[in-house]
């Protein structure tokens, strides 16, 4: 039974990517290998995926767009105020973080970005509901600024407003990207598909909790941030006939894991949408994803946890501190593994 500290790590500071690499597929790719129970640890540039994976597989996306969702502003008495949008509720209302000397009561007005006045709600656990005085998304486009991750330590600018959003990012209401699809440039698509590989996609709309340390070393007292997923009947057709061929169903990063998994959860994938909750620690059966995309995460994290209940607990601790050695770039804008589930962790190996 595993506890937090299990989970932590200590990184050199230096080590945490601050800027994207010119080229979105210049990073750097570990390739984790451990089958027949002894572990290979392979040092690769990412297009080398390319090679990794064998025509009939299917690559699994994301495709969530970020919002412009951070605001700052000042109540009514002239306080300052810090908003970070976590969901879009509908075209005039949202929930959202507030970050104020003291918390807004019900009825108070809010103005943003010196540009338009939003209404406090009630609030639900951490969580604001504000009421914008027209369109939603129209508002956030305009005056908005994109929400970088907390350890990246300068403001977004028109770079980051480029390269922290997926080639193929499509439907908006993330408040963070789903990093692992940053490497993917539409080069390095063209190459997946001339091979046979084909793609889908899921959306998931990720959301600041996946920032957020487990702060209780029982694991099973951890309450998992929510985030809402969509799966089209496409998507599930296209998992079946892979799985039915024999090829791999190639998960591009833990959002897309988490929705494909959170859908499986009767046995087989199925389409809709739905809140997940879903918690997967080491183990956790996986019942869809057979290999996974994803960056390297944060010390005692719930993704840190998903990779180890996917790859394996010692094979993970071992990957990270080959990383580690090797001077890997961390975390949002940082380098990639590439993950071959255990089998003793999968119910369909």
């Amino acid at each position: 039974m595993y506890s937090l500290s299990d989970f932590d790590f200590d990184l050199p500071p230096g080590l945490i990517a601050q800027l994207p690499l010119p080229e979105r597929s210049a990073s750097r790719l570990l390739q984790v290998d451990a089958q027949s129970g002894s572990l290979a640890l392979t040092d690769r540039r990412f297009a080398d995926v390319v090679d990794l994976l064998a025509p009939g597989d299917l690559l699994v996306f994301n495709n969530t767009r970020v919002l412009k969702a951070r605001f700052f502003g000042l109540k009514e008495t002239g306080g300052k105020v810090e908003v970070l949008v976590e969901r879009v509720l509908d075209n005039r209302s949202v929930h959202a973080q507030v970050r104020a000397s003291k918390s807004p009561p019900p009825g108070t007005g809010i103005r943003l970005a010196d540009a338009f006045d939003v209404v406090v709600g009630e609030r639900y656990g951490e969580f604001y509901t504000l009421q914008f005085p027209s369109d939603v998304f129209e508002l956030l486009e305009q005056y908005g600024s994109l929400p970088l991750p907390p350890y990246i330590e300068h403001a977004a600018d028109e770079f980051d407003e480029a390269r922290y959003q997926t080639v193929y990012a499509k439907e908006p209401g993330a408040v963070a990207a789903p990093t692992a699809g940053l490497h993917f440039d539409e080069a390095l698509l063209a190459q997946l598909k001339a091979k046979g590989i084909d793609t889908a996609f899921v959306t998931l709309h990720v959301g600041a909790g996946t920032f957020q340390p487990v702060r209780v070393e029982d694991l099973s007292e951890h309450k998992m941030h929510s985030e809402w997923y969509t799966i089209a009947q496409e998507t599930v057709d296209k998992v079946r006939a892979v799985k039915a061929a024999g090829g791999k169903i190639v998960a591009v990063g833990t959002t897309s894991m988490r929705a494909l998994e959170s859908a499986s959860q009767s046995g087989a994938l199925e389409a809709g949408s739905a809140d997940t909750k879903l918690f997967i620690t080491p183990g956790y059966t996986f019942k869809t994803v057979d290999r996974l995309i994803t960056n390297f995460h944060l010390p005692k994290s719930t993704l840190l946890m998903l990779v180890s209940a996917f790859a394996g607990y010692d094979n993970i601790r071992a990957a990270y501190a080959h990383a580690i050695a090797q001077q890997y770039r961390f975390f949002s804008y940082g380098d990639a593994m590439l993950l071959t589930c255990d089998a003793l962790t999968s119910d369909h190996a």
